[in-house]
C-alpha cells in the first residue's frame, strides 16, 4: 500500500465504533463528530483500502464479507494501541467494550454480571442480548456481538453446524448437560427425584418463540418435536418463569438455575431421557478474540464449574486460539 494511502489509527477507531453502534449517526453521537464528517471518513477508509466495508441502507449499516474480516484486524490494532497507551501513556484508561448474544441461560447472565464487576474500569460499554437462535448466529456473523452462547445436540447438530459454517463461525464446546425441567416450587412435580415425558403431559409446555425462523432445529429446547397437549411460546425469561409459577408450566433446559437471579421459586428436576445438551460458545473462526471476550469466557467457565458441571477439556485453551495470533 503506498504511503499516502496508509490507514490511520483514528480511522480504525472510528470504524470499530460505527460497527459497535450499528449506524454512522449513532457513532457520530458517541464520538462527538458530525455525521457528514464521519461518513466521509469511512468512505475515505474504503477508498484507501480499495474495498467496500459497509452495506448501507435506510435501517443503518452492516458489514460486507471484507468488512467482517477487516473488523477482526482493526479491533486487534485498536486494542493493542490502547494497551500501549495504558502502559506507557498518561491518559485515562480506555473504555472496556464487549457484546454477547445468548440463548436464554441464567449462567450466561451470571457470568456477565461477574465480568462487569471484575472489569476494573471506570468506563465501559457492555451489551448482553438474550435472543432467538437465528438472530444470535446473525449477531455474531455480522460482528454485532463478538460471542454467542447456544446449544446443540444430536437432533439439531447438522443444521446448526451448517449455519455456523456458512457464516464463517466456529462452535467451541463448553460442557455437556443432562436434561432437566424447570418448574415452579408449587408444581406437583417439584419434589420428584426425576420425571418422565409422560409425567409432563398434564402441564403446559413453555418454550421460547423463534419468530419467522421457528424451525424445530432452531428451538432452544430439546425434544421440540415431541407432541404436547398444552403449549405456550414466550419471548423472554421473566415471562417463562412467571408462567411456571402461575400456570404450573415447565420448560426443558440444562438444570442450571440461579436463585440469585431468578429467586427461590423455580426448581430443577432431572428428566429421564437419553438426550444430552452440549452447551458452547461461537465466534468467528478467523478472528482473534479480544481480551474482554476471553475474560467473559473465563467468568462463564467459573460460573458453570460452581454448579458442579464438568467442563469439556480443551475449552480454556481454545479461547486463546481463535483466529490469527496477535503480533
Amino acid at each position: 500500500m503506498p504511503v499516502e494511502q496508509l490507514v490511520t489509527l483514528q480511522q480504525l477507531k472510528y470504524f470499530v465504533e460505527v460497527v459497535n453502534q450499528g449506524s454512522i449517526m449513532g457513532a457520530a453521537a458517541v464520538l462527538y463528530r458530525s455525521q457528514p464528517s464521519l461518513s466521509a471518513s469511512m468512505k475515505d477508509l474504503e477508498a484507501r483500502l480499495g474495498k467496500e466495508l459497509f452495506i448501507r441502507s435506510a435501517r443503518g449499516i452492516s458489514l460486507t464479507s471484507d468488512g467482517i474480516e477487516f473488523l477482526g484486524y482493526a479491533r486487534q490494532v485498536v486494542e493493542q494501541a490502547e494497551l500501549l497507551e495504558r502502559r506507557f501513556g498518561s491518559g485515562a484508561p480506555s473504555k472496556r467494550q464487549l457484546a454477547v448474544s445468548a440463548q436464554h441461560y441464567a449462567f450466561a447472565v451470571n457470568a456477565f454480571v461477574d465480568m462487569v464487576r471484575d472489569a476494573g474500569s471506570s468506563e465501559y460499554e457492555f451489551t448482553l442480548r438474550e435472543t432467538r437462535t437465528h438472530d444470535l448466529i446473525e449477531d455474531v456473523r455480522t460482528m454485532r456481538s463478538e460471542l454467542g452462547i447456544l446449544y446443540r445436540n444430536d437432533f439439531n447438530r447438522r443444521v446448526v453446524d451448517k449455519l455456523l459454517r456458512d457464516a464463517g463461525l466456529a462452535f467451541h464446546p463448553l460442557f455437556m448437560a443432562k436434561p432437566h425441567v424447570f418448574v415452579g416450587r408449587g408444581n406437583p412435580l417439584a419434589g420428584r427425584s426425576a420425571v418422565t415425558l409422560d409425567d409432563l403431559r398434564p402441564f403446559p409446555r413453555l418454550s421460547f418463540d423463534q419468530g419467522e425462523h421457528n424451525s424445530f432445529h432452531l428451538s432452544e429446547e430439546i425434544l421440540s418435536t415431541e407432541s404436547a397437549p398444552k403449549s405456550i411460546r414466550v419471548s423472554d425469561r421473566a415471562t417463562i418463569f412467571n408462567l411456571m409459577i402461575g400456570l404450573d408450566g415447565y420448560t426443558i433446559s440444562t438444570g442450571i438455575v440461579s436463585e440469585d437471579l431468578n429467586g427461590p421459586d423455580i426448581v430443577s428436576v432431572p428428566l429421564r431421557v437419553e438426550e444430552r445438551i452440549e452447551i458452547g460458545w461461537i465466534a468467528h473462526a478467523s478472528i482473534q478474540l479480544t481480551q474482554q471476550a476471553v475474560g467473559y469466557l473465563d467468568s462463564l467457565r467459573s460460573v458453570v464449574a460452581d454448579y458442579g458441571v464438568d467442563l469439556i477439556e480443551g475449552g480454556a485453551e481454545e479461547a486463546g486460539k481463535t483466529g490469527p495470533r496477535r503480533p
